[in-house]
């Protein structure tokens, strides 16, 4: 039997020593239970925060100093031994790892008793791992006081062969710390209410323990860094592939249970796939080993041909055995289904989501207990106005109202509908004198798009100005359809340094806005910026949200045209989008830098937002 207690931590960036006193009061409280884990698990990345980059070089320490560390709070919370595994960046032997420490704390046997370093460093879509640390080069069982235990990270659980060679190795327990960004707001059929990513480690773990008859520990790291949400969501899985306890998500926990090892024992008899494994791999590692060699069996030519097939003409893929050409498929994404919107999303989750993204990224990684938003009387604004207040308290939040002569008095009166719906502090402010003043002041008088942009600029130095003035962060307003459009105005609406709503396509923002209670009146109203008399969004795009959003999001999955016109979208719909898309990657970036030396900021010296 094995007490294990898994700490879901939410760690503050680069903070070692807060951090590692943080698990040193898990300690102290753990201890003083009346029975106290014999083995506290801990995430990737569990004193430091995950997203580094150049930082690591800085906060990487050697597996003998976290050791010392982690006894001396040990001793500082009088706990009774225990064992410890939890990830850490490690420098060792003059290279850089990520790597999960498992040690004994306290006791005539003390100390490290494994390293494992990650083996697959994830280099793809928001992963820069390689980059920054070298990879490890095996995985290895290893003793403990209760059995014996194996350590993957993270993305070394998603490669099966690597639970298999812990498996067969004799873990009995394989312990996963991770620091894995949730993706996903359609929750999904079999864990509604949870990020999508979620459902997939837990169909992972418990596949990975029942096909080997092992328990798994899956330590997942919470919180939010750059705007990537960690979610939480730890758990433990049997030797049977049942759970037996799983954390709740976007909240730290303590995750507690108790490992009975004859389980695996009776897990294995009714269902011996170890077994039947360990007797076939030497067959097995034949074929491996054939696969590495080109992927032919003995015999087996390039091209597929046999001895007794060389020379005889095979038909192409694409034709029957009578050489008539099949009619072609219709190229549809695979990922499109009939009886299912792929912007859907699950409205509950989001709110949730996003609620915990504006009190993690504004009071607890940027210091600020205040926000100040543009409120525009438009949807984007009174969504961001609707979650800020839940988040922070609506006396956190201050409104400001910033018309100009031109502006449509509806504006006016939907965001103060606003304001006396949340209770939330307001200012107005009238922009028309600082707007007309440079507009006269120039040589040039400016056209409608050239005033437009003065007076989104104004608006931003307004926001900031107050920024300063009340010590409130700006929040950003501007939907994910709105910033793939390059649909608003340079270093302006783009400004604020927290967006919570900028990865919700316009449809999705319509649709959780109705759920949170934005008035009907403002969501139902046509979109526009309100820059130029009679304006709207949709008819400067040419193209309705609904349609953009659906060829947007297919685009961004990699779909062709095509493939993205065989769903009902007109060729001129799809050139449309794309053409926009294309032509403003730029407005999306920092300004180029001629780049003169190797410490060049963005290219060489590179760090998070948030360290």
């Amino acid at each position: 039997m094995l007490r294990l207690a898994i700490a879901q931590l939410r760690p503050r960036k680069g903070a070692y020593e807060e951090n590692l006193a943080r698990l040193g009061a898990v300690f102290r409280e753990l201890g003083a239970e009346p029975d106290p884990p014999e083995l506290i698990v801990a995430p990737e990345a569990a004193l430091t925060g995950y997203f580094l980059e150049g930082g690591v070089r800085e906060l990487a320490v050697t597996a003998d100093r976290l050791f010392e560390d982690l006894s001396c709070r040990h001793r500082e919370a009088q706990a009774a031994p225990l064992d410890v595994a939890l990830g850490f960046y490690e420098v060792h032997q003059n290279r850089l790892f990520n790597s999960a420490l498992y040690a004994t704390l306290g006791g005539p046997d003390a100390g490290i008793r494994h390293v494992h370093r990650k083996i697959f460093l994830p280099t793809y879509g928001v992963f820069d791992e390689e980059r920054f640390v070298e990879a490890g080069r095996g995985v290895q069982a290893f003793d403990t006081r209760w059995g014996r235990a194996a350590i993957l990270i993270c993305e070394d659980a998603w490669h099966s062969f690597t639970p298999m060679l812990a498996a067969l190795a004799g873990a009995q327990l394989i312990i996963i710390p991770s620091a894995s960004p949730a993706r996903g707001v359609l929750g999904a059929d079999e864990a509604p209410g949870r990020p999508a990513s979620l459902a997939r480690w837990t169909r992972l773990a418990q596949d990975m323990a029942g096909e080997h008859g092992v328990y798994v520990a899956l330590a997942q790291l919470v919180g939010f860094e750059g705007g990537k949400a960690f979610p939480g969501g730890s758990l433990i899985a049997t030797p049977r592939g049942d759970i037996l306890a799983e954390a709740a998500v976007f909240d730290e926990a303590v995750l507690r249970a108790t490992l009975d090892f004859e389980e695996i024992t009776r897990a294995r008899t009714d269902l011996p796939l170890l077994a039947d494994l360990e007797m076939r791999l030497p067959h097995l590692l034949g074929s491996l080993h054939e696969a590495r060699r080109g992927g032919r069996p003995s015999g087996v030519k390039p091209g597929g041909q046999t001895a007794d097939t060389a020379g005889k003409r095979t038909p192409p893929a694409h034709t029957s055995a009578q050489g008539s050409s099949r009619p072609a498929l219709p190229p549809i994404p695979m990922r499109a289904t009939p009886d299912r919107d792929p912007l859907a999303i699950d409205p509950e989750l989001t709110r949730r989501w996003l609620v915990e993204f504006i009190r993690d990224e504004v009071q607890r990684r940027r210091g600020f207990e205040r926000v100040v938003i543009g409120l525009s009387g438009g949807v984007d604004s009174s969504l961001v106005a609707y979650l800020a207040a839940e988040a922070l308290g609506a006396r956190n939040v201050l409104g400001v109202r910033m018309p100009y002569r031109t502006s449509s008095p509806e504006s006016l009166a939907h965001a103060q509908l606003v304001i006396e719906a949340l209770g939330i502090r307001s200012e107005t402010v009238d922009i028309s004198a600082a707007v007309d003043g440079l507009a006269t002041a120039v040589s040039d008088p400016p056209d409608p798009g050239r005033l437009g942009n003065i007076m989104a600029r104004t608006r931003m130095i307004t926001l900031f100005d107050l920024s300063a003035a009340q010590r409130a962060l700006p929040l950003g307003t501007g939907n994910k359809t709105e910033r793939l459009f390059g649909y608003f105005t340079w270093h302006a609406d783009d400004s604020p340094p927290v967006n919570p709503i900028g990865d919700l396509f316009k449809t999705q923002v319509w649709s959780l806005a109705r759920y949170v209670g934005v008035p009907d009146v403002i969501v139902s109203k046509p979109a526009s910026a309100d820059l130029i008399t009679g304006q709207t969004d949709e008819g400067d795009f040419g193209i309705s949200y609904p349609r953009a959003d659906a060829i947007l999001h297919w685009i961004l999955l990699g779909y062709k045209a095509p493939e993205i016109q065989a769903l009902g979208f007109t060729e001129a719909e799809v050139d449309l989008v794309r053409t926009r898309l294309d032509s403003t990657h730029w407005k999306r970036r920092l300004p180029t830098v001629a780049m003169l030396s190797a410490t060049a900021i963005g290219e060489y010296y590179l760090r998070p937002v948030d360290y």
